[in-house]
C-alpha cells in the first residue's frame, strides 16, 4: 500500500535525520530500509460534555508511551511526544483534530472516546492509512462499518456487556426491569442489548425509553419509570446520569434497585449525587469493561496523581501497547504494514503481559499472545475484541466505589 501522505521538504529532512539515528530492528517501511519513530496522537475529549472521559484515557496513553520508552522504544527508537487533539463531543471539531494529526504524520490515532465521534472521523483517518484504535467505543456494529481494516477497538461491543448486566440482574432476583438511556448510538445499542438479554432470561422489560442527554431535565423518563413500578432500573448514561439517579431517588426509587453501565462507573458518583450524604447511593451497582487490575491502577495513579476516575484507562493503555507490538512484529513503523499484525499479536502465541516481555519474545522469533491489562483482547478480523473482562462495581453505605467481582467473556465460545 502507498504511504499515507507525502512529507514536506522540511519534514522529510527531519524524518531522514531521525531515521539515520534510530534504525529499526532489521526491517524498514517495507522491510528493507530504516524506520521512522512510531508517532502516536490522540483525539479525545479535553473539553465538552464528555470531558470527564478525557483525563483517564489521555493519562493512560501517556503512561503506555513512557513504559515503551523505558523499555527502549519501538524498533530501537523512542516514541516522540504524543500529538494531541480535542474531540469535544463535536463532529466538526473532532474531524479537524484528526485531519491535523494526519498532517503531522501520526501513524496511530488513539480515540475517539465517543462512538459517535469515531463515526465522524473514521473515514478521514482510515482513508489516510493511519491506524485508529479506541479504548472506549462500544456501539454495536461500529467495527464492521470500517472496510479498510485500519480501525480497531479494545473496548468490547455492547453486545457483550448487555448479557453480563442482564445476568447480574437475574442473579439478584429481579423479575421486572425499566431501562432508560441517552438517545445516541452508545445508549440505544447497550439498552437494546440489555433488554434482549433480560427477556431471554425470562425477565419482563416494563419500560425502555431514551432521553436527550442535553435536556434541561429528565422528568419524562423519571415519571415513566416510577409509573412502571419495576423491581430494578437500568440507566445507560454518562455525566447526565447523575441527574437521572437523583431524580429517581426523589421519586422513591432506592439506589439498591438501580444498575448502571460503564458510563456511570465513576469513583466520584456518590459525591455528585449527594455531597452531604454520599451513602445515598448505597447499593447502586453496575457493569463496565474492566479498567485493569489493582497493580495497573496503582501504577497509573503514581504516574498521574491527579486522576480520580479511571474509566477506559486500561483499554486505552492496551491500544498503545498492542499497536506498538504489531510494529515490532512487522519490523516496520509504517501503519500500512504493521496493521496486518495487530490481530496476530493478540492471540495464538506465547502469553505475555508487558511491552518489554512481549517485544523480547518477538525478537526471539516467537509468536505472542498479548494479555492486556483490560483483558485477553483476542481481536477478530474486523477489529473487535472477542474476549473481554467486565467488572461488577458498586457503592457501599458510605458511598465508596469498589470493584465487587469480574467476569471474563469469550464472544466466540459463548462463555
Amino acid at each position: 500500500m502507498p504511504r499515507k501522505k507525502a512529507l514536506s521538504l522540511i519534514a522529510a529532512a527531519s524524518a531522514l535525520t531521525l531515521g539515520l539515528t534510530a534504525c529499526g530492528g532489521g526491517g524498514g517501511e517495507d522491510g528493507g530500509g530504516e524506520n521512522e519513530p512510531l508517532q502516536y496522537g490522540y483525539v479525545l475529549p479535553e473539553t465538552g460534555d464528555l470531558s470527564h472521559l478525557g483525563p483517564p484515557q489521555i493519562s493512560a496513553a501517556q503512561y503506555a508511551r513512557e513504559q515503551i520508552n523505558s523499555a527502549g522504544g519501538v524498533l530501537g527508537a523512542e516514541l516522540p511526544e504524543m500529538l494531541t487533539g480535542d474531540e469535544a463531543n463535536d463532529a466538526a471539531q473532532a474531524t479537524e483534530a484528526a485531519s491535523r494529526l494526519i498532517d503531522q504524520d501520526a501513524d496511530v490515532i488513539i480515540g475517539a472516546a465517543a462512538s459517535g465521534m469515531t463515526q465522524a472521523i473514521m473515514d478521514t483517518v482510515t482513508s489516510a492509512e493511519v491506524v485508529e484504535c479506541s479504548g472506549s467505543n462500544t456501539a454495536p456494529g461500529l467495527a464492521e462499518e470500517d472496510e479498510s481494516g485500519f480501525y480497531w477497538r479494545t473496548a468490547p461491543s455492547d453486545l457483550m456487556q448487555g448479557p453480563v448486566l442482564a445476568q447480574k440482574i437475574a442473579a439478584d432476583g429481579h423479575q421486572s426491569v425499566a431501562i432508560t438511556y441517552r438517545a445516541d448510538d452508545y445508549g440505544e445499542g447497550l439498552a437494546n442489548a440489555t433488554a434482549d438479554a433480560l427477556e431471554q432470561n425470562g425477565i419482563e422489560v416494563t419500560f425502555n425509553e431514551g432521553y436527550d442527554p442535553n435536556a434541561s431535565n429528565f422528568d419524562s423518563v423519571i415519571n415513566g419509570i416510577a409509573d412502571a413500578e419495576p423491581d430494578a432500573v437500568v440507566i445507560v448514561a454518562f455525566e447526565e446520569g447523575v441527574q437521572v439517579v437523583t431524580g429517581l431517588i426523589e421519586a422513591g426509587v432506592s439506589a439498591d434497585q438501580m444498575y448502571g453501565t460503564d458510563g456511570l462507573n465513576d469513583e466520584t458518583l456518590a459525591e455528585k449525587v449527594d455531597a452531604e450524604d454520599p451513602g445515598t447511593v448505597s447499593g447502586f451497582q453496575g457493569t463496565a469493561p474492566d479498567n485493569g487490575g489493582d497493580d495497573f491502577i496503582d501504577d497509573l495513579t503514581s504516574f498521574d496523581s491527579d486522576l480520580e476516575v479511571f474509566q477506559f484507562s486500561g483499554q486505552v493503555y492496551d491500544c498503545v501497547i498492542v499497536t506498538a507490538l504489531a510494529a515490532e512484529q512487522a519490523e516496520s513503523t509504517d501503519p500500512a504494514v504493521f496493521v496486518e499484525e495487530i490481530a496476530a499479536v493478540s492471540k495464538g502465541g506465547t502469553e505475555c503481559t508487558t511491552f518489554e516481555e512481549c517485544r523480547d519474545l518477538i525478537a526471539d522469533g516467537e509468536d505472542i499472545d498479548y494479555q492486556g491489562v483490560s483483558g485477553p483482547l483476542d481481536f477478530n478480523d474486523t477489529g473487535d475484541v472477542t474476549s473481554a473482562t467486565f467488572q461488577i462495581y458498586g457503592f457501599d453505605d458510605e458511598g465508596v466505589h469498589s470493584k465487587q467481582d469480574e467476569i471474563t467473556v469469550d464472544a466466540e465460545s459463548g462463555e
